[in-house]
């Protein structure tokens, strides 16, 4: 696993998932001004959302994941991911 792997993984409150992308902007060298244009997305938004605002709009916070290249996978504790899907498994990236 490398060290890029190591941010990614189950994510249990908005404030991790907040923190992972502002980790995934950040290893990309991207600004929140930049996220903002490409995804037409408030600066003001983006901040809060990276600091794990829990009253951020969900289709707001799923179109700034997607503007980060990032993808939202729903499945029950403990089934591993899919590898046709990550081309790993999730005990992989634990």
């Amino acid at each position: 696993m490398t060290e890029e792997d190591s941010i990614y993984g189950a994510v249990q409150s908005v404030e991790e998932l907040g923190r992972l992308a502002r980790a995934h902007r950040k290893q990309r060298r991207l600004t929140l001004e930049t996220v903002s244009g490409l995804g037409n997305l408030s600066t003001r938004f983006l901040s809060e959302f990276e600091r794990g605002k829990e009253t951020a709009e969900t289709g707001k916070v799923l179109k700034a994941l997607r503007t980060l290249g990032l993808e939202v996978i729903i499945q029950p504790r403990g089934r591993a991911t899919p590898a046709h899907r990550t081309g790993r498994t999730r005990e992989e990236t634990s």
